[in-house]
């Protein structure tokens, strides 16, 4: 490349990592390669997206890079479909180009292949070049089909509208197909008057990365690199120098000359935004800022109303809700300051309207927890002043940055959320892109898999590289880390080109997905400000932004989050359940501090309880003994690596069996509720208030310069810590050791605003397992009907607490689970094989027309959708039929002529024809086969297959005789009866 600033040919053909599995440039990599290089001008053109735009823009704009942005778009002429790349001139152009790039998903009903229509080009042109593209685009295609006359048309058609913006493209790749195409193009510019300009396409930087390359577009498109007939590229794909192109097109100055010169005509690149909000303003209630203002206040008095039982006349003189109101005052100062008023209302009238429409939402999660106007405004239900959390830890005045509400909906509901915002905010709305990434032990399967080695060497490779998402590992991290793989690629020359070809590609873009959970609401049509992208893979309603998260919010977008909470889904479910017996019982006015909830949490039966029913959680609980919602909050800020090894001094803390270490007096009553063990965000941050008269925005910052360990930052900040303190009349010493006692938990602690939360839904369903255990575990089991390992575990919890279950029978049972006063009914859905749907219309027939009274009769009611083969092996299996046929084999093996026979059934109905016979439970044994049942081990194997594990029986009570003999008590027993601490157990393997 030249060291010359003066530069001779610009490359308007840049294809980034976000050409899926075609681009093999990573930006960043890219602004470091322009500032080496001094690129004076570079364009992008990535295929059938502007993902990278903003990126791209922004990136190479800081090294002195004047970014072109483009894309190349699929257009349909006939029944012929292929790119053109299009070039922003101006704003204007940028927002043409968003424009058709979205509508090339959004208008499109095969979402698998995104185009537009050719007219569609040529209605708005204003601000946009258009390049003829390459020998594989459309007019290439079409060139290739002999369809000379009708490209010459389109050229004509095209140059009329775009005048002197359209370019006929002349590429060298050292395709053999370029050459007759560009003697064609040549041609048509001599005719047609057409400027020719010339280009190269580039997907990778340096021309060592070919072979690279070639892997890469053999895992887009599932081929091997050694397939005969697949899309193979040229060498000439790399990032040619001036003097590279200049000689390759020396016999067409006119095509490097307006080369050169169209980068002058463009004036534009997209550029950060500030935060952009819909106007939630109107005439009628005034600004946003007086909108929350009243909102809160009104929330708040209602709360006081409500939860704390005051008068409405005796509010302004309650001294509690003074309290209150100061706080809520504060909040909204900083709020209107920091001008976020309408992002406070738009989450809070979603949230509004969800629980108006019996869609559970979470009491809270992450910091917002904190934020008295989100629980006014009914976005949380944690109540902020009587759980000590800090609003700060949530929105710093000092340290500018969106805030961000996380929020759980019903998992099975959050839908409907996403409706009704598509029905307020119309085209204002959208998810957010995701992209896969090739990550270290990706790359390696999927280079593995292009070049055609044994699945079962590379996948002995891929699993010497650790898996840990929450610091996964670099490729090359992994190499120096592990000698068997050191050994491996020096001593096989397989693994030597697998990982070299995988270190080239790692961190690249894989696929495209979408953040189901990340929603974006601007103040007017999103393609007016981003492009968007609809994912064909995914059923949602919502299209995405082509943007991801980071280049979104730099675009000035907000996003909100909408996360789905299986556990919220369990809770209504119960409540439901109970509301059948208690009409007016409602989960949110339950008692927080409720002894028998405390001591089952205490006993460790947590099955099925929200956060705290690991092994490991159990035992914590055991030995910490809860009795009140503080301890809870503890545990689950505590239970995490870190932060762990102080669970047993909060437990002996607590028990009275150590004193706790306050650091200092002033410090007792923060560290008091957690018995001196620094456990939350927020008491770091109020160690430095107290200590050393930091603002609640200036602890914050401590907090995070601890959390990030930035030996600068936090330098600065432990000499204003300390001269805080002094100043306070503590000592310099004194000062220095507790900043440094406090610097380690601050990188673990816990966010107690969130810890808050999640101990509040971790008591309400420890709540609703104590007082309503058949609704609680109807509810979860049937949210996990396919999990048949969870679904084992919750049987053995039944069993432990003496429920009787009813084991799976066509004639008792229900689809999902269900109970009456004496029996838990066991889910007929929740055996494998068995849809659902389809044993939900076979329940319904049973509801509507009585019990099935024999085979036959169940054949003849049941329609034939409603069953198959595997279908009736999983209720045959489990013993769904034990009460009209118990010879489980004689069912299983006559299954061929019950479809056979549902067929013929349905058939006469259609036909009205009249089965004389059909009602005559004689004929069952005409359809079942005699055979000789199942043996023992073998009838629980086969309901173990179909269940997950052993109902009707179990294969050790076959040896019950000698139980006694060795002592041997029953695990259930064993498990469910306190007064026996050790015994001899049988169990299978």
């Amino acid at each position: 490349m030249s060291d010359s600033n003066n530069q001779k040919f610009n490359h308007l053909k840049i294809h980034t990592q976000y050409s899926i599995c075609e681009g093999a440039i990573k930006i960043d990599k890219l602004k470091d390669f322009c500032k080496e290089n001094k690129i004076q001008c570079l364009g992008l053109s990535d295929t059938s997206n502007l993902c990278g735009a903003l990126e791209f823009a922004e990136n190479i704009s800081k090294v002195g890079t004047q970014p072109i942005i483009g894309t190349q778009i699929n257009f349909k002429y006939e029944d012929t479909t292929g790119l053109l790349p299009l070039i922003a001139l101006n704003e204007k152009g940028y927002k043409r180009i968003i424009n058709l790039s979205s509508k090339s998903y959004l208008e499109n009903d095969n979402l698998s292949d995104p185009h537009l229509d050719i007219k569609e080009l040529l209605i708005e042109t204003e601000g946009v070049i258009i390049l003829s593209g390459t020998i594989h685009g459309l007019f290439g295609k079409l060139f290739e089909k002999g369809r000379l006359e009708e490209i010459s048309k389109l050229y004509q058609a095209i140059s009329k509208k775009f005048n002197d913006r359209f370019y006929l493209e002349i590429q060298r790749h050292g395709d053999q197909n370029e050459i007759a195409f560009e003697k064609f193009n040549l041609q048509q510019s001599s005719k047609l008057n057409i400027p020719i300009i010339a280009t190269n396409e580039v997907y990778y930087l340096t021309n060592d990365m070919h072979e690279a390359h070639d892997a890469l577009t053999c895992i887009g498109s599932k081929t091997y690199v050694n397939e005969k007939n697949r899309v193979k590229y040229s060498n000439q794909h790399y990032f040619k120098s001036d003097e590279e192109m200049s000689s390759l097109f020396s016999d067409l100055p006119e095509a490097l000359k307006n080369n050169f010169n169209l980068p002058f005509r463009c004036n534009f690149r997209p550029q950060f935004s500030k935060p952009i909000l819909p106007n939630i303003s109107s005439e009628k209630d005034g600004s946003a800022d007086l909108i929350l203002k009243k909102d809160s206040f009104d929330g708040l008095k209602q709360k006081f109303l409500k939860i704390f039982k005051i008068e409405e006349n005796d509010l302004e003189t309650n001294e509690n809700f003074l309290k209150y109101k100061d706080r809520l005052d504060h909040e909204l100062k900083i709020i209107i300051e920091m001008k976020y008023p309408s992002y406070f209302l738009i989450v809070s009238d979603y949230i509004k309207w969800a629980k108006s429409n019996d869609i559970p939402v979470g009491p809270g999660r992450g910091s917002g927890a904190g934020s008295l106007v989100a629980w006014c405004l009914s976005i949380t239900d944690v109540d902020p002043i009587k759980f000590n959390l800090i609003f700060e830890r949530f929105l710093n005045p000092d340290r500018i940055s969106m805030p961000d509400f996380d929020i759980d909906f019903c998992e099975e509901k959050r839908d409907l959320v996403f409706e009704y915002l598509t029905t307020k905010y119309k085209e204002s709305v959208a998810h957010i892109i995701t992209f896969g990434k090739l990550k270290a032990r990706m790359v390696i399967r999927d280079v593995g898999r292009v070049l055609g080695l044994p699945y079962g060497f590379v996948d002995s490779i891929s699993k010497m590289i650790p898996f840990d998402p929450s610091r996964p590992l670099t490729l090359t991290e992994c190499i120096n880390n592990e000698p068997r793989l050191q050994k491996l690629v020096k001593e096989d020359p397989r693994v030597k080109k697998l990982t070299d070809l995988s270190l080239k590609l790692e961190g690249l873009n894989r696929n495209v997905a979408t953040h189901a959970a990340g929603v974006v609401i601007a103040d007017k049509k999103l393609t007016e400000t981003v492009p968007l992208y609809k994912d064909a893979s995914a059923n949602l309603l919502l299209p995405s932004t082509q943007f991801d998260m980071y280049s979104a919010e730099n675009a000035g977008l907000i996003k909100f989050d909408f996360l789905g909470l299986k556990t919220l889904t369990v809770i209504n479910r119960t409540q439901k359940l109970i509301n059948k017996k208690i009409k007016d019982f409602k989960v949110e006015e339950i008692d927080y501090e409720d002894q028998k909830v405390f001591d089952l949490l205490s006993s460790g039966n947590t099955v099925g309880l929200f956060q705290v029913e690991s092994a490991g959680m159990r035992e914590a609980l055991m030995k910490m003994k809860p009795n009140h919602l503080e301890d809870i909050i503890a545990l689950v800020a505590l239970y995490r690596p870190g932060p762990m090894s102080n669970i047993p001094i909060y437990n002996d803390c607590k028990h009275g069996r150590q004193q706790p270490d306050y650091l200092h007096p002033l410090l007792e009553e923060i560290l008091k509720p957690t018995y001196g063990v620094i456990i939350y965000q927020e008491q770091v941050m109020q160690i430095a208030q107290k200590l050393s008269g930091f603002t609640a925005g200036e602890a914050d910052i401590l907090r995070r310069a601890m959390g990030k360990k930035k030996r600068a930052e936090l330098e600065k900040q432990k000499q204003g810590f300390i001269n805080g303190a002094v100043k306070n009349g503590i000592a310099k010493d004194v000062a220095a050791s507790i900043f440094l006692k406090i610097e380690p938990f601050a990188e673990y602690g816990f966010n107690k605003s969130h810890a808050a939360a999640y101990a509040i839904i971790s008591y309400q369903t420890a709540f609703l397992k104590t007082y309503y255990p058949k609704e609680f575990f109807a509810a979860s089991m049937t949210m996990d009907l396919s999990n048949q390992n969870k679904l084992s575990e919750f049987y053995e919890e039944l069993k432990r607490m003496n429920i009787k279950i009813i084991r799976p029978d066509i004639n008792k049972c229900f689809a999902d689970f269900k109970f009456d006063d004496d029996n838990f009914y066991y889910a007929l859905g929740g055996i494998k094989s068995v849809g659902f749907d389809a044993i939900s219309n076979v329940v319904k027939e049973r509801i509507d027309n009585g019990e099935f009274k024999s085979i036959n009769d169940f054949l003849n009611r049941v329609n034939p959708k409603d069953i198959n083969k595997l279908q009736l092996e999983g209720l045959v299996k489990a013993g769904a039929f034990d009460g009209l046929e118990n010879n489980r084999n004689s069912l299983f093996s006559s299954i061929p002529n019950f479809i056979l026979k549902t067929k013929n059934i349905h058939e006469n109905k259609i036909a009205n024809q009249i089965d004389l016979f059909s009602s005559d439970d004689e004929q069952d044994n005409e359809i079942i086969l005699n055979v000789e049942d199942w043996k023992f081990e073998e009838r629980l194997s086969r309901e173990f297959e179909a269940i997950g594990f052993f109902i009707s029986d179990h294969p050790l009570n076959q040896f019950k005789e000698i139980f006694d003999d060795y002592k041997i008590v029953d695990y259930s027993g064993f498990n469910s009866d306190d007064n026996i601490k050790e015994a001899n157990i049988a169990a299978t393997l």
